[in-house]
């Protein structure tokens, strides 16, 4: 099956961390087998290019390298059905089309799309939505919408909005990292019978998000512990809803490291507990010090039930 025929099925998918090497060029190696390691552990699709990999810190020629390395890992390690979406938010529509064609050059199954909100304050509601519509038009791959109004200036989709444009025929989905569980239940009622996924934007709201009947997640944390994160859905799933309530609190505790430290402080717990991940490009770095320490004991518990999941 082609990556653009793929239809994205409920589960827990990860944004990957971007790999340089120490002369500050794309990690070839390590991109590719950190997106099996996942795979292995056994989640649902893989997102490049999300908050989590340093997107904007990477040149186009960058960005369609990792997604290609991604694929082609995955497919060389028999996950030839696994998605690959790839963030290709830009603040014009112009070069948000052009990064879609790139995507799907490269191997993406689906496009992960932020508003433009540089110039939020000239943007009314109607031209976000003409922006959308237009890229949806043009991407040869299906759209999914990312709201996330901490990387936007504050701008934030309501569900109204969504609601409408989900009604796009390749628009497909939208990630919710604003954390209101209330519009992600709105959403999930307002696109009811479609094929349109919900999914919740942070692995401390997974339980939150599936009693609303949301479609799962597409989290950053899952870089560190994808075996954790994917068993809180299963538990959920399986109806052993006390278990899952256990497991989303360990999960929740190690989120809020992620969350406070961003993508670097999931680098920190790679390199912390795994060996691998490297620094971030400038001008971002590792923390030092008694704060560096902080964030790899924040990651202490998380790391060893995920450990004891995959023994």
């Amino acid at each position: 099956m082609a990556p653009s025929q793929l239809t994205l099925s409920p589960g827990f998918y990860v944004p990957t961390v971007a790999f340089f090497t120490p002369d500050d060029t794309v990690d070839e190696t390590t991109t590719s087998q950190h997106a099996v390691r996942l795979a292995k552990a056994g989640v649902t699709g893989i997102v490049t290019h999300g908050s989590n990999g340093e997107a904007v810190h990477l040149d186009h020629e960058e960005r369609s390298l990792i997604t290609r390395l991604t694929r082609t890992a995955l497919d060389d390690a028999g996950y030839t059905s696994m998605p690959v979406i790839v963030g290709c938010g830009a603040q014009s529509t112009r070069e948000t089309i052009q990064l879609c064609r790139e995507a799907a050059e490269a191997g993406g199954s689906h496009v992960l799309i932020l508003p433009p909100a540089y110039y939020g304050g000239l943007l009314t509601t109607d031209l976000i939505k003409a922006h959308f519509r237009a890229v949806a038009d043009a991407s040869p791959i299906p759209v999914l919408i990312y709201n996330f109004p901490a990387a936007c200036s504050g701008l934030d989709l309501s569900s109204d909005v969504i609601i409408d444009l989900a009604k796009h025929p390749n628009i497909q989905g939208v990630k919710l990292t604003c954390g209101n569980t209330g519009k992600l239940a709105r959403v999930v009622a307002g696109t009811s019978g479609t094929n349109f996924r919900t999914f919740g934007g942070s692995a401390d709201f997974t339980v939150q998000a599936l009693a609303v009947g949301g479609h799962g997640i597409i989290g950053g944390l899952g870089n560190v512990a994808p075996a954790a994160c994917m068993e809180v859905l299963k538990l959920w799933q399986a109806g052993k809803l006390d278990d899952a309530r256990e497991l989303q609190m360990v999960v929740a505790r190690g989120d809020w490291t992620a969350i406070q430290g961003g993508f670097v402080s999931v680098k920190v717990a790679l390199e912390k507990y795994f060996g691998y991940g490297g620094h971030p490009r400038k001008p971002c770095a590792f923390p030092e010090g008694n704060a560096l320490a902080a964030q790899e004991n924040g990651f202490a518990e998380l790391v060893e039930t995920e450990r004891s999941l995959t023994k």
